[in-house]
């Protein structure tokens, strides 16, 4: 089964533009809609509505709500998503095809760290991604 989420979610996610260096996906879901297993290269999430989540990966869970207007870094990772909301998820990611030129030690696989972090703090590790 494929991870890309344009594959494995095609419900959700569409491709709006794409070139060598990144690729530009638009996500939607309604209340109540679950996404299968799927996985980002590092990105940066632009929220398009305010939006209630519940995020799974490794076991863990996390529950994130982002306002309108968000931008949210987020390292490469693998994670399965729930709309928790009363609301319509709407969010475009800039996926990154190039590979970190300073790859830092430290947890693989979901998380956030630097910039704006799912939580609104800075330089801050988080366990999972809004998406």
């Amino acid at each position: 089964m494929s991870l890309d989420p344009v594959v494995s979610n095609p419900d959700f996610y569409r491709v709006i533009f794409e070139n060598e260096r990144v690729r530009v996906l638009e996500y939607g879901d309604a209340p109540g809609d679950k996404s299968t297993p799927h996985g980002h290269p590092d990105s940066v999430m632009v929220t398009l509505s305010t939006f209630r989540r519940r995020l799974a990966a490794g076991g863990r869970e996390l529950e994130v709500e982002l306002p309108t207007g968000a931008a949210v870094w987020l390292p490469a990772q693998t994670h399965t998503g729930e709309n928790i909301g009363a609301t319509e998820t709407r969010t475009i990611f800039v996926e990154l095809k190039e590979p970190d030129p300073n790859p830092h030690s430290g947890p693989t696989g979901v998380g956030g760290t630097g910039g704006s972090s799912v939580t609104g703090g800075t330089n801050k590790t988080q366990p999972l991604g809004p998406n």
